[in-house]
């Protein structure tokens, strides 16, 4: 957002000062994470109960006086973003902020935290706890609003019903020891892994959103049903089908507990490994023809939305070169490319509850991010990227590409690794001969990657051509110094520490190929000796054995 449009933004939120959706503070350098947790919490809270998409906690603003006074809080960029992580990590369902927006007024110093509604029938919780507002006062959220929220979809949603003659021996053993170790992975730094496994199983079914007070859901037979259990669900078929089109044909269905079975489904895949463009030898590349990640985030997407009133199953077919995932249910909020870039939050959901359980277990994320994750898969193994069929009204379509569709575009992403998503994704629609903007064919144009004349518009050959002939000098050339420093610091503040054997295995590699190992490993030596000198790293081990940390 333009600074001018931020000043706009922030005269509107002073100018109806605060409210159950917006929070001003003064806030400094030492502001706690864990406040501004329970303020995240209380906000999306409140914003989901008053039908507002989004809420606003403003640090820069005098409470008081309605003054800017300026916030000097996180002023490094990359620390002031690491906040969403903190966020992440410790919202349940996991949820952060929609965007952190910093507003340099002549009075001081404006950050904004652009704060997602909680989605319909989950309320936002902070470290286990809800938290809601009283006027302009921090509390924790009641009953009253507690039960509202979650009534918002317990009527529709299919997932939340209860199972009447379920019983805990309804479900799977393999499946809950599965569950439990992922909730364990989940939550590792508030839980034990140990206590998380001693947790009585209605204690753990409860936490894991599987269960209402103990009762068992169509959620948790869906997921962690004992196969012969699937009867429990009738008239509804709890069903995915693997479905072999081509030379050779073949299927096989796969029932509860789909947390073990989704697995079961993908090893029947047929997951070689590929040769990209093998006619050219400098650029041959072996990948595997799916994902494994892009694969199951499109088989749990279609378990999460599925319409399972509808009475059908979910279908993954398997032909030569693609894959193609089918569920029931129209795309249930916006369209597919809303959620390209990672930007977009559902606020809604078809199967709430199922939802929330999938994320608890670490299926899948509520944030939106599923369809940018598979395409970014699908780009850095230099294919094209996942289409979607939304013809049919009542169902949705996606196809994973597991081959070359035009191999200059394949060229373009192994040679060009520094290519933005968005050129990525038009350069895909050129392959496909679909249309793009003419801003974006002036900007590919430009760049000498694509040819010809709209609408007869092609991947430009000649670029990869080019680009090929450069590939030896790009191994043999030698980055600036900036370049490897920066990578041994980076290092250094996400563990903390390193040993000089860690920093050759970061680095020796990186370095130039003209470069013998020996000269490789006095290169480092010499990158080490210029950050200590320069006072940004210092050793706490000893000259025989060093241990290189960050400079206070």
């Amino acid at each position: 957002m333009s600074q001018p449009k931020l000043q706009k933004l922030l005269d509107h939120l002073v100018a109806s000062w605060e409210n159950e959706v917006v929070e001003f503070k003064q806030a400094g350098k030492d502001y706690p994470t864990d406040k501004i947790g329970e303020y995240f919490s209380a906000l999306a809270n409140e914003a989901n109960l008053r039908n507002q998409e989004r809420a606003w906690l403003v640090f820069g603003v005098n409470n008081k006086s309605r003054q800017i006074v300026g916030s000097d809080y996180r002023l490094n960029p990359e620390r002031l973003q690491s906040t969403k992580m903190q966020i992440a990590e410790n919202t349940e369902p996991s949820v952060t902020f929609r965007n952190i927006h910093q507003l340099r007024n002549s009075k001081g110093r404006v950050v904004l935290f652009e704060i997602p509604a909680a989605p319909r029938g989950m309320p936002i919780a902070w470290k286990g706890h809800y938290y809601a507002r009283a006027g302009e006062s921090l509390t924790h959220l009641g009953l009253d609003k507690l039960d509202e929220i979650r009534q918002q979809t317990m009527a529709g949603d299919w997932s939340a019903r209860l199972v009447a003659d379920a019983t805990f021996s309804h479900l799977d053993e393999g499946a809950l020891q599965k569950a439990r170790e992922s909730f364990a992975r989940k939550y590792a730094n508030r839980f034990p892994a140990e206590e998380v496994m001693a947790w009585p199983l209605a204690t753990f079914l409860d936490r894991a959103k599987l269960t209402q007070d103990g009762k068992i859901t169509r959620a948790a037979i869906l997921l962690l049903g004992r196969p012969e259990s699937a009867y429990l669900l009738s008239p509804h078929p709890a069903q995915m089908t693997w479905k072999l089109e081509g030379p050779e044909r073949a299927y096989e269905h796969f029932g509860p507990p789909f947390l073990l079975n989704t697995t079961r489904l993908y090893r029947r895949i047929r997951n070689i490994q590929l040769r990209l463009l093998p006619d050219e030898a400098l650029f041959a590349v072996e990948v595997s023809k799916y994902d494994q990640k892009v694969v199951f985030e499109a088989l749990h997407n279609c378990i999460a939305h599925q319409d399972y009133s509808r009475n059908g199953r979910i279908l993954v077919t398997e032909l030569p070169d693609k894959l193609i995932f089918a569920n029931e249910g129209g795309f249930f909020e916006g369209k597919p490319e809303d959620y390209v870039t990672g930007d977009k939050t559902p606020h809604r959901y078809r199967n709430a509850f199922l939802a929330q359980a999938m994320a608890e277990l670490n299926m899948i994320d509520t944030m939106g991010y599923g369809i940018y994750s598979m395409h970014l898969g699908q780009a850095r193994r230099y294919f094209p990227m996942p289409d979607y069929e939304l013809g049919e009204p009542a169902a949705v379509k996606m196809t994973v590409y597991g081959s070359v569709v035009d191999p200059a575009y394949s060229r373009l992403l192994i040679q060009k690794t520094d290519l933005p998503l968005d050129e990525i994704l038009a350069l895909d629609r050129v392959q496909k001969r679909l249309p793009i903007s003419d801003d974006m064919i002036r900007r590919l144009r430009r760049d000498g990657l694509i040819e010809g004349r709209k609408p007869n518009l092609h991947v430009s050959a000649t670029v990869a051509k080019v680009t090929a002939s450069k590939i030896d000098y790009i191994w043999t050339r030698a980055q600036d110094d900036d370049y490897y420093c920066k990578l041994i610091t980076d290092y250094l503040k996400k563990f903390g520490r390193a040993t000089r054997g860690e920093i050759d295995k970061l680095l020796l590699n990186k370095l130039s190929d003209a470069l013998g190992q020996e000269q490789k490993k006095k290169k480092v030596g010499n990158l080490l000796t210029k950050l200590r000198r320069s006072k940004m790293i210092r050793n706490d081990g000893t000259r025989a054995k060093p241990k290189w940390v960050l400079a206070e």
